[in-house]
């Protein structure tokens, strides 16, 4: 659907690389540590074949125009996943990602573009469902991946998407610093700058003002994709790029910053 381009087609490419990475692995396998400390690859899995059901339930309240389901909808949706086996958490995982795309595809332009649903306390568009679907999707999809390839990182085609969207999960998770920071960031691949503020409230990213050309204050360099990594919680020093520079500010601050979710 043309409305949904490119995040629909992004979100089925990482459903294929999930895919490939997780069929290949034995029941013990999928039993084992992912790369989050306190689930196992299995139960990365059940997150997200949960969230593929509570993701359609957005969809179906976009398209009915009834209000946004809330905890008392997601709870039974939990409880079903965590009681499953490991090996059917992995197996449903899959199928139940695949059957959200499938329901994606087979909306017509018209659906999507009048799609809207008042979530988070904005009225947001299918757009952005899916903008958040693809960052869930792609960060957990990595926790699996790196326990099989400790240098993986994240799909281009998904980096170029969500670093142009970070800002938002920023102002979502950041947790206020010891000391305010204002830093500058330059990313590659793709290249963009911002400015990260840090304070009591938590913290933002913003475009750098082309007009600011000051040298003055803290600075951080990266490969986007590190950065999108950061912002999740998932920049550990065990997978820190050497391409990775900061100065006038610990890489540490910054992960007690984001310490993931």
């Amino acid at each position: 659907m043309a409305a949904l381009d490119p995040w629909l087609p992004a979100l089925h490419r990482s459903h294929r690389r999930l895919a490939d990475v997780v069929t290949p692995l034995s029941d013990e396998e999928v039993s084992g540590q992912s790369y989050d400390d306190e689930w196992s690859i299995a139960q990365v899995l059940s997150h997200l074949g949960s969230g593929a059901e509570i993701f359609g339930l957005f969809i179906s309240a976009g398209l009915d125009g009834t209000p946004v389901p809330g905890p008392e909808a997601f709870g039974p949706i939990w409880e079903r996943w965590n009681a499953k086996s490991p090996s059917d958490q992995s197996a449903d995982a899959l199928t139940a990602d695949r059957a959200f795309l499938d329901r994606l595809d087979a909306l017509d332009d018209a659906q999507g573009r009048a799609w809207h649903l008042d979530m988070f306390g904005s009225d947001r568009d299918l757009v952005t469902v899916l903008q958040m679907r693809l960052g869930e999707h792609v960060l957990h999809t990595w926790d699996v991946a790196v326990t099989v390839d400790h240098d993986d990182t994240l799909p281009v085609d998904a980096v170029d998407l969500l670093i142009d969207v970070v800002d938002q999960m920023v102002e979502r998770v950041a947790k206020p610093p010891a000391e305010p920071v204002r830093l500058r960031v330059t990313t590659h691949q793709p290249d963009r700058q911002f400015v990260l503020t840090l304070g009591d409230s938590g913290g933002q990213l913003a475009d750098l003002d082309a007009s600011d050309t000051s040298s003055e204050g803290p600075k951080l360099e990266l490969p986007a994709e590190s950065l999108i990594r950061l912002v999740y919680g998932r920049l550990d020093p065990d997978h820190t790029p050497g391409s990775v520079t900061a100065e006038g500010i610990e890489l540490d601050i910054l992960r007690r910053v984001f310490p993931g979710f």
